[in-house]
């Protein structure tokens, strides 16, 4: 099995300040980290050069007038919130980016590998069609869906497993039934979006399906979610495609979250997902990086344990350094009940939609 890695040294440009919880060093120290341990020596690994994307893929998603507006401050700076400013450039890595997506998603189409991760930035999952925030300006997995909707796909899961909701990719496919769109993420947390009640509306009504989860959350309760949520669901929808938000702010060390997943924890998801894309669509999975701001004690490790599940390579070594696990035991919390109980909260609401909810 061959994962492509896409990738390339503009997305490490892009730079609202250096202080900035969205700053370089989120691949930058993940690279050094897959250099060292030569994961691009294996033959089950392909670097992947990405390609900006056109225009017209872009306004599949975002309205004319937003992208004038990004083209237009880009050049001179600005602000689009309090945690989202347009430095000078964005919207040449914002293309890089979301052309990122693309060029994972055509090469797994195109046969070229089976599953692909863009590691890209900045980030996109808050995009929504008429603004940026939360550190994204153009929606990368949105935009790349789309593209897989206009080769022939009619049925695509995004699971978005982000510590914060994906609310602009829940927007933009909120009325879609040909896109399935599971979020698990922390609440309380921004963008203060993700109840279980937003199922989706007209013909989309019940292919939105929100899990949030209490601080504390662990690999124990993500596991219970992709066993009594995600993995039924998608057998019911049978996916053509598996697009993942591949956020990694869930992390015991992450600055700006509460949660508490290990980087075994992500690497275990991300096999039980390439697992579940072999049973139902012949394995074609993208994974788009969202967010994570644990630039030392997580992402190396975290990307490194994404990539080779997507591999198909040993995970059982995959671990941070023992001196950041000491936080690991304040941060992770008894939270299991709280979270079954979500789960049935879940599974009521969308029993009206899906039989695998109804036993």
């Amino acid at each position: 099995m061959v994962t492509g890695v896409v990738y390339h040294p503009k997305y490490l440009e892009h730079e609202q300040t250096p202080t900035h919880p969205e700053r370089r060093e989120r691949l930058a120290y993940t690279m050094d980290q897959l250099m060292e341990e030569g994961i691009f020596d294996n033959p089950n690994v392909k670097l992947l050069e990405p390609f900006p994307a056109s225009l017209d893929d872009v306004l599949t998603v975002h309205t004319k007038d937003y992208i004038e507006y990004l083209q237009k401050y880009s050049k001179i700076g600005g602000v689009i919130d309090w945690d989202t400013n347009i430095p000078v450039g964005v919207f040449e890595s914002a293309l890089l980016a979301a052309g990122g997506a693309i060029r994972a998603a055509k090469a797994v189409v195109e046969g070229e590998v089976d599953n692909a991760f863009a590691m890209v930035r900045p980030p996109g999952h808050h995009a929504k069609p008429y603004i940026g925030a939360g550190f994204c300006y153009l929606n990368n997995i949105a935009i790349m869906v789309k593209w897989l909707l206009k080769q022939g796909f009619e049925r695509i899961l995004i699971l978005d497993w982000d510590a914060h909701h994906g609310d602009g990719t829940q927007e933009i496919f909120y009325e879609d039934d040909r896109v399935l769109f599971i979020s698990t993420h922390q609440m309380p947390l921004y963008p203060g979006t993700g109840y279980p009640d937003e199922v989706g509306s007209g013909k989309g009504e019940g292919y939105t399906i929100n899990v949030p989860l209490p601080p504390g959350t662990s690999d124990e309760e993500y596991l219970m979610v992709f066993d009594e949520i995600i993995e039924p669901v998608a057998r019911e929808f049978q996916p053509e495609f598996i697009a993942i938000s591949a956020g990694q702010d869930n992390h015991f060390t992450d600055p700006i979250t509460g949660l508490a997943l290990t980087a075994k924890g992500y690497a275990e998801m991300m096999r039980r997902a390439v697992e579940l894309s072999k049973e139902l669509c012949e394995g074609r999975l993208v994974a788009v990086l969202e967010g994570g701001y644990s630039v030392e004690a997580a992402l190396p490790y975290t990307n490194l344990g994404i990539i080779a599940a997507m591999a198909g390579l040993d995970i059982s070594y995959i671990r941070e350094p023992e001196n950041y696990l000491e936080e690991l035991k304040w941060r992770k919390m008894n939270v299991r009940d709280r979270v079954k109980k979500n789960i049935e909260t879940v599974k009521r609401i969308h029993s009206k939609y899906w039989d695998c909810f109804r036993s």
